[in-house]
């Protein structure tokens, strides 16, 4: 991946040694012998660097200040700490300044580019993801690029959240979203080899054959919407959900401002599962036409009707769940 690095410590042994190893994998790599100089260079070019890899215990700033005025220039870093030796006070301080990971020295080559990996990618990928799809992207960061990806999108949204959150307190409510809503149905989510994009109000929205693409994501989606559907009917809490699902090329990668970037997917195909999700009914599954055509002739599925989201777009069919059948 064409990533940006810096490495902050007081030892030039040790940036020289980290600058050769990175750049074999072909980051872009700056060294700053104090955590001064440092901030001087992220400050000067935010938008260059992606990673921070900084020395605990340095003349001057300290790694852990370094790492917490370097948050406060660019808080999308992905920030790795350096040290011969630790303390649980060091620890403690490191993970609440937001630190992403350690790197104990001495190290080994192999050792630090796939702990950089590791870090970067945690960080970047939140959401719910599988285990096999995230050593895949261990393997191969650059399926995080940039680039038009063929995969389903699936929205999910909870029918009436408006009245019910007039009759419960915040608190409740939360709590009853956390444990019966979202943690439950992203769950099912990463079984069927999806990622959880982002949750938006009361929404999820997950992606199935990305970021490492797959065969027959178009099902993995829909199976996943049923079993989501039949979780939350056989719940005893009173939630609701209509789930919306359409496949298509879109744009993937991580996006966003160097203060926030994620992982995610932009097109019409998102538009249009976003759109199917508020015309599905408490208990419905509606989905395009291209995701029908993709489907196994005996998933139960109902053409309903045709949606036009822009005079410029063809319309698009959509069908419906009709629940008779196994998926």
């Amino acid at each position: 991946m064409h990533l940006g690095i810096l490495i902050v410590d007081d030892e030039e042994g040790i940036r020289r040694s980290l600058t050769r190893i990175l750049r074999e994998d072909g980051y872009s790599v700056q060294s700053a012998n104090n955590g001064e100089e440092a901030l001087e260079l992220v400050g000067q070019n935010p938008h260059n660097f992606d990673i921070v890899i900084c020395d605990l215990i340095m003349p001057g700033i300290d790694g852990i200040k370094t790492i917490e005025q370097l948050n406060n220039l660019h808080q999308g870093l992905t920030k790795i700490i350096l040290t011969g030796y630790g303390t649980l006070e060091s620890s403690i301080k490191a993970i609440e300044n937001g630190i992403d990971g350690f790197i104990t020295k001495p190290f080994e080559n192999k050792e630090i580019k796939w702990k950089v990996k590791e870090y970067y990618i945690k960080r970047r990928m939140r959401q719910f993801i599988s285990p096999d799809i995230f050593n895949e992207l261990i393997d191969e960061p650059a399926h995080l690029e940039p680039k038009v990806s063929h995969l389903t999108i699936l929205f999910s949204d909870i029918r009436g959240f408006t009245q019910l959150s007039s009759k419960i307190p915040p608190g409740e409510l939360a709590s009853l979203l956390n444990r019966y809503y979202f943690q439950p149905m992203s769950e099912v989510v990463v079984r069927h080899r999806g990622i959880v994009d982002k949750y938006i109000g009361d929404s999820i929205m997950a992606l199935f054959g990305a970021p490492v693409y797959y065969d027959k994501h178009e099902e993995n989606a829909v199976k996943c919407a049923v079993e989501m559907i039949k979780i939350m009917e056989g719940q005893e809490q009173g939630f609701h959900m209509g789930i919306g699902i359409s496949t298509g090329y879109v744009v993937t990668g991580i996006l966003g401002s160097i203060n926030k970037r994620e992982y995610t997917a932009l097109g019409m195909p998102v538009n249009v599962a976003a759109r199917l999700q508020k015309l599905a009914a408490p208990g419905e599954i509606i989905i395009s036409e291209e995701t029908k055509a993709r489907l196994g002739s005996t998933l139960p599925f109902e053409k309903i009707g045709s949606l036009t989201l822009a005079p410029q777009y063809m319309p698009t069919v959509y069908y419906k769940w009709t629940g008779n059948g196994q998926i």
